[in-house]
């Protein structure tokens, strides 16, 4: 096998109505896009969520790496991907290019599943042939109150799941305490009940007093209290409070997750393929984190996550987002998407490579360059 051509190109996918986290607003979601060919006529796809930068990481793709990957054999990921990071560390390391290096590393995994005829959970191992997941959302829409917040989480109780998620921090401790209590009561007390604050916070004494106010309606964990950047702040944090701090959506390399659990940073690990630098070095932080018995519980992109959790035996939950709640919509180009049973859990894809196949014609539609 020869790689003889890699495309990347932005996508923009336009949301019904603004959708609010802690601090931020959003109207469209946009992802980069990577196709690695073969010689032999195989195609790998891998992709990334892009924040606004889809276009920026699609250039660094065709500018820095393929030139670094023509005439290689797509199966040597582990060589390959120490010669994308290693090339390029003087500007690369995290951010922006290791989502360039994920897109590919994972395009080249779907490859090297493809050319196996595996499946990519059974050709990591084969752990589980389905996994838990858990329905995210709880975001703030301005016609949104407290019954609208009931009704949604309704809705995910109804369609089987026993754990949810819901947004914290966009307005006072005691306004976000009585929602997280108005979800607590809707839900009942033997479900399970996750917060993300997205680093809202500035300070372990403003994100203590928060995460103390919500303790009486036993949360699960709180995700990213403060910023991934502050990492003793955090540990303050998960040191302070009666319930597990979750961290990792926005980090990288295996190198960084140490340090969030030298430092006690964090008790549940979130590594996001399409941002810590693909298949390769999240398997890298999944296999450090079971020797410490850390769960993994992974941000988003529940259609390549699965097969991944189920490759691995920490693994805890996977984050998924039902389309009509209109906040992730990835889902308008996978052809065939993954989703949730009646319990809750995501049956893994048995088809060869990692399963996430793209629709072409919803490419074009959505794609910018």
């Amino acid at each position: 096998m020869e790689i003889v051509d890699v495309e990347s190109y932005p996508i923009e996918i336009p949301l019904e109505s603004p959708v609010s986290f802690s601090n931020r607003t959003l109207t469209f979601r946009d992802h980069a896009i990577t196709h690695v060919r073969t010689a032999d006529g195989r195609e790998g796809v891998g992709y990334s969520l892009g924040y606004e930068g889809a276009g920026l990481i699609s250039e660094a793709v065709e500018s820095l790496l393929e030139p670094i990957l023509l005439g290689e054999d797509p199966r040597d990921t582990e060589r390959l991907w120490q010669e994308m990071y290693e090339g390029n560390v003087q500007i690369g390391r995290t951010g922006l290019f290791l989502r360039a290096i994920s897109t590919v590393d994972i395009a080249l995994w779907d490859l090297k599943a493809k050319a196996a005829d595996e499946p990519l959970y059974k050709l990591l191992g084969g752990y589980a042939d389905s996994v838990p997941s858990y329905a995210s959302g709880g975001y703030y829409r301005d016609d949104k109150g407290h019954e609208g917040l009931r009704e949604e989480m309704r809705r995910y109780l109804d369609e089987g799941h026993d754990v949810v998620k819901m947004k914290v921090g966009r307005r006072s401790v005691s306004e976000e305490e009585a929602r997280v209590a108005a979800v607590r009561e809707e839900i009942g007390p033997d479900r399970t009940l996750l917060l993300d604050a997205n680093g809202v916070w500035s300070s372990a004494t403003e994100a203590i007093r928060a995460c103390r106010a919500f303790e009486p309606h036993d949360p699960y964990f709180m995700e990213e209290p403060v910023m991934i950047d502050r990492v003793e702040t955090m540990a303050e944090v998960n040191d302070a409070i009666d319930y597990p701090v979750a961290t990792g959506e926005l980090e990288g390399t295996r190198h960084n997750f140490a340090r969030l659990n030298d430092t006690g940073a964090a008790t549940v690990l979130q590594p996001d393929v399409t941002v810590c630098g693909g298949v390769t070095e999240w398997l890298r932080i999944a296999n450090y984190a079971a020797a410490y018995d850390i769960p993994i519980a992974p941000h988003y992109n529940w259609n390549i996550h699965a097969s991944l959790l189920g490759a691995i035996e920490n693994g805890l939950w996977i984050e998924y987002f039902y389309r009509d709640m209109d906040v992730k919509v990835f889902d308008d180009v996978v052809a065939e998407p993954l989703a949730p049973d009646d319990d809750g859990m995501i049956p893994l894809p048995e088809t060869p490579g990692h399963g996430v196949p793209l629709d072409d014609d919803a490419l074009d539609e959505f794609r910018t360059q």
